[in-house]
């Protein structure tokens, strides 16, 4: 089960697991098993449930499962593989793997095979990392076996499983530590035909600049970055290098020289509530006689509680900025709370980043 709940952003997400969802597994349960206890199950399940996260609803599925469900662990895997395409919700599965996760450690072999079967009707990304903990040689092993798997899922699985800062996911320390042991699955499935993979390989190469941003920059430096696909993971693993203006990484993009040229930034309306849209406009001109490649970015420091700030940087655009040209940017966006960030009033200041240096700034009220 992910060490980290899922965020309650969105209450609506754990009702993917409300009261009729665990009825209906509870049927078919009871189909495909005839002395599997479906009150037992119910009362596991119902009682409690509306004070219960999303990932705290999945577990307690899994957890109610084994209570239910009469057979040896093996026995109730197979009944569950035949449960997973009746299911019929993909977020749903998950509880599948979460079974295994909880009760299937000391079958190591016959779990991470139910684990390959079970991602293909969701993700078992969440579940295979307690088997990474408990011997990661031996799961690694396994898993880069998956790279060549007929179905990009279960590919996939090889590369998103062992993330080493997987949102939601149990962190795992050791490849926090040191991400080498993942290099071989990563590169197994670089040129992947599927962008569902090779999108999970780039969100790999994120979480790993986190950390050790020199080991990714080395090895992307190797990567022929003229092919698009390598090229679009590259950028991709390094947009927080970018945003931050990590030189090296701003420089393997092209974006590695000081612009040349003039910023003005400006925010309206000047004051506003939230629910209202803010919109910046940017004027940029060139100072240079030849063509400048630019990486352009804002950043909003938002006020805290506390009175303090924090900021927040968002990707603008990336141009080309002809020599003694100008351009025009307009961005806007409404002021309203998320789970994840909550506004409070005051003065927020606003920058305009262009290749890794703030070059112009702003400010608006939030009332």
């Amino acid at each position: 089960m992910p060490a980290e709940p899922a965020p309650e952003s969105a209450p609506q997400l754990k009702e993917w697991f409300d009261a009729a969802r665990h009825r209906a597994i509870a049927k078919e349960l009871v189909q495909l098993a005839p002395k599997f206890r479906e009150e037992v199950f119910l009362d596991h399940v119902l009682k409690g449930l509306e004070a219960r996260s999303l990932m705290q609803r999945v577990h307690e599925c899994a957890v109610a499962v084994e209570a239910a469900l009469p057979g040896s662990y093996q026995q109730k895997v197979k009944v569950l593989q035949e449960l997973a395409p009746r299911i019929g919700h993909e977020f749903v599965t998950i509880f599948l793997g979460d079974f295994v996760a909880t009760f299937g450690l000391k079958e190591f072999d016959f779990s991470m095979e139910a684990l390959r079967f079970f991602t293909v009707f969701g993700t078992a990304e969440f579940a295979v990392r307690p088997f990474i903990v408990a011997d990661q040689k031996r799961a690694l092993q396994t898993m880069h076996a998956w790279t060549a798997d007929p179905d990009e899922k279960v590919r996939r699985l090889a590369s998103e499983g062992s993330r080493p800062r997987l949102p939601w996911g149990m962190r795992l320390q050791s490849l926090v530590r040191d991400p080498a042991p993942t290099a071989a699955i990563l590169d197994a499935l670089k040129d992947d035909d599927s962008l569902f993979v090779r999108r999970s390989v780039a969100n790999h190469l994120n979480d790993i600049t986190k950390d050790h941003h020199e080991y990714v920059l080395q090895r992307l430096e190797g990567w022929e970055l003229e092919r698009d696909h390598l090229r679009w993971i590259a950028k991709h693993a390094c947009r927080t290098l970018i945003k931050r203006g990590h030189p090296r990484a701003l420089k393997l993009f092209g974006f590695g020289k000081k612009a040349e040229a003039t910023a003005k930034l400006t925010a309206a309306p000047a004051v506003l509530k939230l629910g209202q849209r803010l919109t910046l406009t940017a004027k940029v001109t060139s100072t240079s006689n030849r063509v400048q490649r630019l990486a352009i970015d804002y950043v909003v420091h938002y006020v805290k509680a506390s009175g303090g700030s924090a900021e927040k940087v968002f990707k603008w655009t990336e141009l080309d900025l002809p020599a003694r040209g100008e351009i025009e940017l307009s961005k806007s966006q409404v002021m309203k709370d998320f789970t994840t960030r909550k506004h409070y009033a005051g003065k927020h200041r606003v920058e305009m980043q262009i290749n890794g240096e703030r070059v112009a700034e702003t400010v608006f009220v939030l009332s």
